[in-house]
């Protein structure tokens, strides 16, 4: 959810900071714009629309050399989508300064700020809570930007992550953050600034990721940080785990396709050095501290939003299952509101994909004030969730540029199943069930990449059915959470209705949506659960529904009740979601296609969502 790249040296920024938004561009926006300081003025652009067009005004103005500059791509929040709402914002020119600022967040009490600043006599042209920002900076500015900056920051309440430029210190940068993302590359007599790394990398490899109520003044030869409140701080410069490789699309179509094809290499890495086959036993060197809390824990719950929440679920059945756990997932939005119980031995287990989730971070940060034991499944190294739960996992599927989740979401079922079995076999699994669970989970990547072989056969069933509406996906134990993101994918990116459901649930009320020639989407491996499935095919197509299945190799059965198999290979249930849900995310990619969507950038949505 937006994006922020600033960059300070001796190189030209416009083009640097172009390119910049251009690989933001995948976190979701709907306006963008780039402010550059020149011979100690200002040079503002923003346009509506996506970075293309914001590139096409620019080389049609022209925009003034300089060195230094800030630039954003916004997903609205404050205000409708308009050049004026656009970032950057200026301060009030009446005042006698000029300075510009791009912000990450909400700021909470922007009101309070607006009305004091316009009894001060500041005129808004804005609806943007960052307008306030900008004007506040303004107010309190007296010759140094770095102070001006940290006074500002003191009156805010909120989140942010910003970066500030001004005419009368044309040399100087200051950025700032608390809540929401902000790392500082650091160059060869230069800086470049960033909310995410795919936009540093391919600049240095040396970064460090701007602590809470933070603050750092860039010039091209010098960095200080230092608290809001100016008490000088030390960063931990770290290499940045990212190849610009990584982030580029190559022979793919699209980034959505790219990450699913990516799978199997994904899991290959998320494996790596963590299944030790002769001892019988999983290594996660991450919470082994924390193995004696966890085995004797008495309840865990797991916290997430969206595709997140659906790993989660799975991972409930899993920590049921294999640690005999009580365990209980929860919207991380709702967490924190509810005063929710957390008693001695709770462990809270929170997954995020960017590990920036504002709700997931709320909820952590809930769960540690009520003392629970907290965990964080993440995948972006050195992200908040990452620092702020006492211990975790990263996920290690490499960068994921597409808005819809794939490799990620099956990056979190592994990570989690590992957790599980990491947990259940210091309870009540033996060397030997475990030993077994893990050679299956060995050969789940090659096992994925025979799945997707079947692309060409599922994007022609596919075709079949992508004129249609309404979809229903159904599902049973693990499967019913899968059920929930192939649904989840299919709307995302093809905005074709559809809801998924435990399959027991549809004769409760939602069979009524069911008529003639409607797609059900029905997750049927043999496993414990199969026969009551089968009973559910049934129910669907003496109504006349279409049923199209994910079922276990060789299920002649199953062939005979379906219009349309998509076949995953017979493996342990506890590792089924790693394999039935590859189907549902290449049926959504398909439909997308065909419909003449946006795959990887879907309207509305945003990658990292980190505002509440």
């Amino acid at each position: 959810m937006c994006g922020i790249i600033a960059y300070i040296g001796s190189r030209e920024a416009s083009p640097i900071l172009i390119e910049g938004l251009k690989r933001l561009e995948y976190r979701g926006y709907d306006s963008a714009g780039v402010a550059v300081v020149s011979d100690s003025e200002l040079h503002l652009t923003r346009s509506v629309g996506r970075v293309r067009g914001l590139e096409d005004q620019i080389i049609k103005e022209g925009v003034a050399n300089g060195s230094i500059g800030i630039a954003h791509t916004r997903w609205a929040t404050h205000g409708g989508v308009t050049v004026e709402n656009a970032h950057p914002h200026l301060d009030d020119v009446k005042q006698g300064h000029s300075i510009a600022l791009v912000h990450n967040g909400i700021i909470e009490n922007y009101l309070t700020l607006k009305k004091w600043l316009e009894e001060k006599g500041h005129t808004f042209k804005s609806e943007t809570d960052t307008e306030v920002l900008a004007h506040l900076v303004g107010e309190l500015y007296d010759g140094d930007l770095e102070l001006a900056v940290q006074a500002a920051l003191r009156e805010v309440t909120g989140a942010y992550a910003i970066a500030v430029v001004c005419a009368e210190e044309p040399d100087v940068m200051v950025v700032g953050r608390k809540g929401s993302p902000l790392m500082i590359g650091v160059g060869s007599h230069e800086y470049v600034v960033a909310s995410d790394p795919s936009a540093i990398v391919e600049h240095t490899k040396q970064a460090f990721t701007l602590d809470d109520y933070s603050v750092a003044k860039l010039t091209r030869d010098s960095i200080r940080t230092s608290t809001i409140d100016n008490i000088e701080i030390t960063p931990q410069i770290l290499e940045l785990e990212l190849d610009l490789g990584q982030i580029e699309l190559g022979e793919f179509d699209h980034y959505m396709l790219k990450e699913i094809h990516e799978q199997p290499d994904a899991l290959q890495r998320s494996l790596q050095g963590r299944l030790d086959l002769r001892a019988g036993n999983v290594v996660l060197g991450g919470i082994t501290d924390f193995a004696r809390e966890l085995a004797t824990a008495k309840r865990v719950v797991f916290v997430g939003q969206g595709t997140a929440l659906h790993a989660a679920m799975v991972g409930e059945f899993l920590i049921e299952g294999l640690a005999k756990i009580p365990t209980e997932v929860e919207f991380a939005s709702e967490f924190r509101y509810r005063n929710p119980i957390v008693e001695p031995g709770t462990v809270v287990i929170a997954i995020s994909q960017s590990g920036e989730t504002a709700d997931t971070l709320a909820a952590i940060e809930e769960a540690k004030q009520k003392g629970a034991l907290t965990l964080g499944l993440v995948n972006v190294v050195g992200s908040t969730i990452s620092r702020e739960t006492d211990a975790g996992i990263y996920l290690r599927v490499g960068p994921e540029i597409g808005v819809a989740s794939t490799k990620a979401f099956i990056g979190q079922l592994l990570v989690t199943t590992m957790l599980a079995a990491f947990i259940g076999r210091r309870r009540y699994l033996s060397q030997d069930e475990l030993q077994m669970l893990l050679v299956s989970m060995g050969e789940i990547p090659a096992q994925v990449q025979s799945v997707i072989k079947q692309s060409d056969q599922i994007k022609a069933a596919t075709s079949r059915y992508v004129n249609r509406d309404n979809w229903l996906f159904l599902g049973r134990g693990l499967n019913y959470p899968v059920a929930l993101e192939g649904a989840l994918k299919l709307k995302e990116i093809s905005y074709i209705h559809a809801e998924g459901m435990p399959a027991a649930e549809m004769k409760h009320g939602p069979i009524a949506l069911i008529d003639e020639g409607m797609p059900v989407v029905v997750v049927a491996t043999r496993n414990s659960q199969y026969e009551k499935v089968l009973s559910n095919i049934e129910e669907v197509r003496s109504r006349g529904g279409h049923v199209i299945a994910v079922a276990t190799e060789g299920d002649e059965e199953i062939r005979s009740l379906t219009e349309e198999v998509f076949w995953v290979p017979d493996v342990p249930e506890p590792l089924q979601p790693l394999l039935t849900v590859v189907p549902l995310q290449l049926l959504a990619y398909h439909a997308a296609v065909m419909r003449g969507k946006d795959v990887d950038k879907p309207r509305n949505l945003a990658k990292s969502v980190t505002v509440e």
